[in-house]
């Protein structure tokens, strides 16, 4: 199948029609707002719960992780800006690989997605529940998940902006947490605690940084800063889109990669010894070092009012707009295109994934989930790089200066080349997971299009 793709917006992102659809959800989003969302997205104290095993599968070297990681992924993050300049509507990767190949593929690159946006919110209200129970011994672990699967899904509803509203005051916590933890931290850094003086040790230590070493952090960093995608669906509730997405993902991964390399450089230097810190308690048990009993409860409540409501909040506002672009196309049912009257949201979509994150909770576990989200999120990323090269450098001719090849060419194969390393560091339930859900949409895409002879309305002007 070849396709006649949609030419250059001429007007303003905000004028949708171009692209075959009417605006329908409110657009009130700035810059600030979606940077903000992507922050909370990627969550600015993610390295916290995963900090102690990362920290000894790299030595001691974690803040080095995380900056390979943020070079790593910005192959791909600048293949999402290159198509939300483009083509700025919701859908994210689906609604991208549609136009960058053609429908049928940008099917299947939102039906893996979905692997992603769908069970991303039942991976988080699983390790909630868990730290939740941690925190008050004997509390029903299903009531933390219920909690706040109706939270979430009553603020999605009510529309954006309610959402920014949450959205900022999870934001001060979880900076203001951050900073404390830093603060504290570095005082018992300089007054003899741990390494003792600031050292370069947990950013660089000489002859342990090989090329093995980097294949590793990038498999480990590249999946701490999913997330930043998610930015993309927002798209119909930003105001100049075309301009705003794509500098929104810029500036909230360099935040993220900032922060992230702060704290967990202060965390190595209050346990510099690897062989001491805990795989799944690290960064806490650092906490309770440097700060004690007080700073180590604190950083475990933020940690669960961050994940559990900011996080997961903005996991579904993502994954509710992917289903709403998918169901105003008719590629899955129609129903998860309608439009609340009144407050102007994919309503039925955020109900469904909140009835979707309450079950599945009680059903798989945190590795299955894990499975799930790497896959789906990793293989649409290899279209999307695809994508903007057929697109800009193949069909569009992008190829004229040294920039285009930089941009059409050399950093989506890097991207391309980069993932797929990455998958083949994946264990065989991921494969079986991944590959059995890929085969499912297969088939559900061959009989929406009748063995693939068919397109959605929105498509009936490309050439098939």
């Amino acid at each position: 199948m070849s396709a006649q793709t949609d030419s250059p917006a001429k007007a303003s992102g905000e004028s949708i029609e171009q692209f075959g659809y009417k605006q329908e959800l409110r657009r009130g989003m700035t810059l600030r707002d979606v940077v903000l969302y992507g922050v909370l997205f990627m969550v600015i104290i993610a390295p916290q719960s995963i900090y102690g095993e990362i920290q000894i599968a790299s030595g001691g070297m974690t803040p080095l992780v995380y900056i390979v990681g943020f070079v790593a992924i910005s192959f791909t993050a600048m293949s999402y800006m290159r198509m939300s300049k483009r083509f700025p509507i919701a859908g994210s990767v689906y609604s991208y690989v549609q136009r960058g190949i053609n429908p049928h593929v940008g099917f299947m690159a939102g039906w893996l997605i979905l692997l992603d946006y769908v069970f991303v919110p039942s991976l988080l209200l699983v390790m909630v529940a868990n730290w939740g129970v941690a925190l008050v011994p004997g509390s029903p672990w299903y009531l933390w998940v219920a909690v706040f699967v109706v939270f979430n899904t009553f603020v999605n509803i009510r529309g954006i902006q309610m959402t920014k509203g949450v959205d900022w005051v999870i934001f001060v916590v979880e900076i203001l947490a951050v900073i404390a933890f830093i603060a504290i931290g570095t005082s018992f850094v300089l007054g003899g605690g741990g390494a003792g003086q600031l050292t370069i040790d947990p950013i660089y230590q000489p002859g342990k940084v090989d090329a093995h070493f980097i294949a590793t952090a990038v498999s480990i960093a590249c999946l701490s800063f999913l997330g930043f995608d998610g930015m993309s669906t927002l798209a119909e509730e930003t105001v100049k889109p075309e301009k705003t997405i794509g500098k929104g993902i810029l500036i909230a991964l360099c935040i993220m990669v900032v922060v992230f390399v702060a704290q967990t450089y202060v965390a190595a230097l209050i346990q510099p010894d690897v062989s001491q810190v805990d795989p799944e308690m690290g960064f806490f048990n650092a906490a309770l070092m440097a700060g004690g009993p007080v700073l180590y409860k604190l950083l475990l409540v933020v940690n669960i009012v961050a994940v559990g409501i900011a996080n997961i909040m903005n996991a579904q506002l993502a994954s509710s707009r992917l289903l709403y672009s998918m169901g105003r196309d008719g590629v899955i049912p129609r129903i998860f295109g309608k439009v609340h009257p009144k407050f102007q949201t994919p309503y039925i979509a955020s109900i469904a994934l909140g009835v979707v994150s309450l079950i599945l909770p009680m059903f798989l576990d945190m590795t299955t989930l894990v499975a799930f989200v790497n896959f789906g999120a990793l293989s649409s990323f290899v279209l999307l790089n695809f994508a903007v090269f057929l697109f800009f450098f193949v069909k569009e001719k992008k190829r004229s200066s040294f920039g285009d090849v930089v941009k059409y060419l050399i950093c989506p194969w890097l991207g391309i080349f980069i993932l797929v390393y990455v998958f083949t560091g994946f264990d065989l339930q991921t494969y079986a997971v991944g590959i059995s859900w890929m085969v499912v949409g297969l088939i559900i895409g061959a009989v929406k299009s009748k063995g693939y002879k068919e397109v959605p309305e929105a498509f009936k002007h490309l050439e098939v």
